[in-house]
């Protein structure tokens, strides 16, 4: 069994996260500049076995797809293209970044770390990823 891999994809950087092996505990991973996602995650594929990418869908609270969704669709097209052996989920992403946020104060993280873009990114990946695994749960109940 392969790890499930979260991806936060934004214009300049994306957060990532992903399983351990056996899929039990969601960890944030790193945060790679979007110019050079593709090549990482090639890197990290070659590395580690992966079995699915979770991509946040880009909505606004009416469910019609926001500003972003512009520059997601076409990423994960690409992303279809260069691991056709890998399954693609998505998942609404709504709120993730606001609540990563929260969740980085909740923690104690110093106001001077919170203002790390890429530490928001990474978390917002984690939280994505930890939706999608308690989907995958709920399914089984």
């Amino acid at each position: 069994m392969g790890r499930i891999m979260a991806i936060d994809y934004g214009r300049v950087r994306s957060g990532l996260a992903v399983t351990d092996p056996v899929r039990i505990i969601a960890t944030a991973l790193t945060t790679v500049e979007t110019p050079t996602l593709f090549s990482y995650l090639k890197d990290y594929c070659a590395r580690e076995e992966v079995d699915i990418f979770v991509v946040g869908e880009a909505k606004h609270m009416d469910n019609t797809p926001s500003e972003s969704a512009a520059l997601i669709e076409p990423f994960v097209a690409q992303l279809r293209q260069l691991f056709p052996d890998k399954e693609i989920a998505r998942i609404d992403e709504r709120f993730t970044s606001k609540l990563a946020f929260q969740s980085m104060i909740d923690s104690g993280l110093k106001k001077k770390d919170r203002r790390d873009k890429g530490t928001i990114d990474r978390v917002a990946a984690t939280i994505m990823l930890q939706d999608y695994m308690n989907t995958l749960n709920n399914r089984a109940i």
